[in-house]
């Protein structure tokens, strides 16, 4: 008998996998993209990027929210964390750059020391590559249920463009056998080449980007191969899919690549959080997926596409389930979040995130 997937282009397990639980955070703080351009450009600064964005306060950083996900993921999962065999963290703002923050999530929700937990890293999509990998460990059963968390606290240098939009928060979701699932992942495909449009040397502060390298040769071209080669795979259209989520670095670049693959603004909408809470990196296409999550209704299709710049995407075809209305009230819900703001102004924002410094 042939173990491997059948289509040897899907990255599809032998044994169906979904997701149990899921939850979201985002931080209280909001930074209005307008107070970003009266510093940096000398006005209210029409036609910005996003309308603001979500900045972690003094005392939060990858782990805390990635604790705060994850036991929003625990509460509408309903099982004991000890049953949790893996904790996988994508992240490009890890606290340490020598210490796991997978360990501190793990003993925080109790689901350590009998587990396998591993840090990510793969820019934007290292949320979606811990997916996929504990997609491959329940799928495998070596595991019933795997944490996968996308988390970010994004840096932008003052001045630069990043600065609107490098923003803060994510999502943690809980897989397991789809029999006990809230959302079937169908299959996923993942697209990867070479292409530096983005990136940060040791020692450097601020990442470092292509400029205009980073729309087409990159997240345009990576994504909509990711979406192509999935619905061709799985025989499916845009007209197959009750909604679509994207990564998300801007108002813009998710909206052109829905249109791109042929999908509709009431396609994407609900999955459209940049103009609200910014680009959260390695969690902006999965806390979209979140959003969806607590809308759907049972047989909805969900086609999920991530990017990571140097750079990749990863495409999931989702069903939600019939348990999607038992597990969805059990914790708070994404626009909860959202709609929990303070603004602040760009003083505040620069002391909460550290870019003054005393010499």
């Amino acid at each position: 008998m042939n173990d491997y997937a059948t289509d040897p282009i899907l990255l599809k397990p032998r044994n169906p996998v979904g997701i149990i639980g899921y939850g979201a955070y985002v931080p209280r703080y909001r930074l209005p993209a307008s107070e970003v351009a009266r510093l940096w450009k000398g006005g209210d600064g029409e036609g910005l990027p996003i309308k603001e964005k979500a900045v972690p306060g003094m005392d939060e950083d990858t782990i805390t929210m990635s604790i705060e996900a994850s036991r929003n993921a625990l509460k509408r999962a309903a099982i004991d964390p000890k049953e949790i065999r893996a904790v996988w963290i994508g992240s490009e703002s890890h606290p340490y750059a020598v210490k796991p923050s997978s360990t501190i999530v793990g003993e925080a929700i109790g689901c350590s020391p009998h587990i396998q937990a591993g840090d990510w890293e793969f820019a934007c999509k290292a949320g979606t590559e811990a997916m996929v990998a504990a997609i491959g460990l329940v799928g495998s059963r070596m595991a019933k249920y795997a944490l996968a968390i996308g988390m970010d606290t994004a840096q932008g240098r003052p001045g630069d463009a990043l600065e609107y939009t490098a923003a803060a928060g994510g999502a943690a979701f809980i897989l397991s056998p789809a029999e006990e699932a809230v959302a079937v992942i169908n299959s996923t495909f993942s697209y990867v080449s070479d292409t530096p449009d983005f990136w940060r040397r040791p020692e450097q502060h601020y990442p470092e980007h292509g400029q205009r390298f980073t729309g087409d040769p990159a997240y345009f071209k990576h994504i909509t191969e990711a979406g192509k080669h999935m619905m061709q795979a799985m025989n499916t259209t845009a007209a197959d899919y009750k909604y679509a989520v994207f990564h998300q670095p801007n108002t813009k670049f998710p909206q052109r690549v829905a249109s791109m693959l042929g999908f509709s603004k009431e396609q994407y909408t609900t999955g459209l959080l940049s103009p609200m809470i910014g680009n959260t990196y390695a969690g902006a296409a999965i806390i979209g997926l979140t959003a969806i999550l607590d809308e759907a209704e049972p047989g909805d299709r969900i086609l999920l596409v991530s990017f990571g710049s140097g750079a990749g995407s990863d495409a999931m075809d989702i069903t939600v389930t019939d348990r999607i209305f038992e597990r969805r009230d059990k914790a708070l819900k994404t626009q909860d979040y959202i709609a929990r703001r303070t603004e602040i102004d760009y003083a505040t924002y620069t002391r909460l995130r550290g870019k003054l410094t005393m010499r």
